[in-house]
């Protein structure tokens, strides 16, 4: 593990998953580590990935998922909880958290995690995203990035030291339930396929192709159940898709049971149009739940050939591609055994802690 040790404030922005989550892994293993970690982001991140139960300081910083006027006292409450705390390094987690926390210090190195891609270009608000990308990149102290497309983008932009940063998913809780009682939930005959996806109900998931497979595969015998684990902006959209195309698709809302849903799947689905180290994908292949996911971001580098890569939107493709899974219990079993050997590669939670204290070292060696 790194040798660095001190106070480092950790900052989010608006989060219902992935990026909280891993907030939350990186405060327990800092804090595990000797450090004195304080957390700055909404109220909500709190009451979802318990920072302060697991021994930090949170402030409660209101830093939305889009830009507008609240910026402003997001960098005063963020600007004040610096002042009072001292922190030796800045570590912030996305464009969001990473502009507000730009404007916020003052001389306190800053380094800033990427873990999105900006999707869209176009208009004032692509315009705008592409300037706080810009803004985030020559700021930063460092750059991390969660996979290599994001490094390139954030050098491409002026980043001043960029490299890949380890990104670990937590471990799964240990399933309470067992597969037989998670999958009679759903009311699911012994013999029909229960096929899962988790994740924030956002565009870029693209469930939309999802929903317009899963009227297709009616056609099947048993026909297959899917459901959708996550919250978001696009639920009413994608509840009144499912509905016209009368497709056996189901969301089921946020839920903390992700271990056991995957221990009731058949399949595991990404239909993503980008993911850097998307946190459902590593969950289902450290479960053992054979995977089909787009081949795009950081995705195909991440599972190697342990899932079953597919072009994004393309709905003839992710068609086929589960039909020829739940035809073949042989390929099932196949992907199965490869998905714990390839999670077995990645870099632990452990791993990461090391990495983020070596980072913090390496910053305070860049500040002039």
């Amino acid at each position: 593990m790194g040798d660095w040790r001190g106070s480092v404030a950790l900052v989010l922005a608006s989060s219902t998953g992935g990026v909280g989550q891993h907030v939350a892994s990186l405060a327990r293993g800092l804090i595990g580590a000797g450090c004195e970690v304080m957390v700055c982001g909404p109220a909500a991140t709190d009451e979802l990935f318990g920072f302060a139960a697991a021994g930090a300081t949170f402030v409660p910083v209101e830093i939305p998922a889009s830009p507008g006027a609240q910026d402003a006292g997001a960098v005063r409450q963020l600007r004040s909880a610096l002042s009072s705390r001292h922190p030796d390094v800045v570590h912030a987690h996305g464009f969001r958290a990473g502009f507000v926390a730009q404007l916020a210090r003052s001389g306190t190195p800053l380094i800033v995690t990427w873990h999105n891609a900006v999707m869209s270009r176009k208009g004032l608000r692509g315009q705008a995203a592409t300037l706080v990308e810009r803004v985030v990149a020559r700021s930063a102290t460092l750059t991390l990035g969660a996979s290599q497309d994001l490094v390139d983008r954030a050098t491409e932009l002026g980043a001043r030291h960029a490299r890949l940063g380890s990104v670990a998913a937590p471990a799964l809780p240990v399933p309470k339930r067992t597969r037989a009682a998670v999958r009679a939930e759903f009311r699911l005959p012994a013999a029909t396929p229960l096929i899962v996806s988790v994740g924030r109900l956002h565009p870029q998931k693209r469930y939309d192709l999802l929903i317009e497979a899963s009227a297709r595969w009616r056609d099947l015998d048993p026909v297959p159940v899917v459901v959708v684990a996550g919250s978001g902006p696009s639920y009413m959209p994608l509840a009144q898709r499912a509905s016209e195309l009368h497709a056996p698709f189901h969301l089921l809302g946020r839920r903390n049971d992700v271990s056991e849903l995957l221990l009731g799947a058949d399949l595991a689905v990404i239909t993503s149009d980008w993911e850097a180290r998307q946190l459902f994908a590593q969950e289902a292949l450290e479960s053992g739940v054979p995977l089909i996911t787009t081949a795009v971001g950081g995705l195909p580098g991440l599972v190697g050939d342990a899932a079953v890569l597919i072009p994004p939107d393309d709905v003839d493709a992710l068609d086929n591609a589960v039909r020829a899974m739940l035809t073949d219990p042989e390929l099932r079993a196949d992907y199965a055994a490869r998905g714990p050997e390839q999670a077995a590669t990645w870099p632990s939670e452990a791993d990461t802690v090391a990495d983020v204290l070596d980072a913090y070292g390496e910053s305070l060696g860049l500040v002039p």
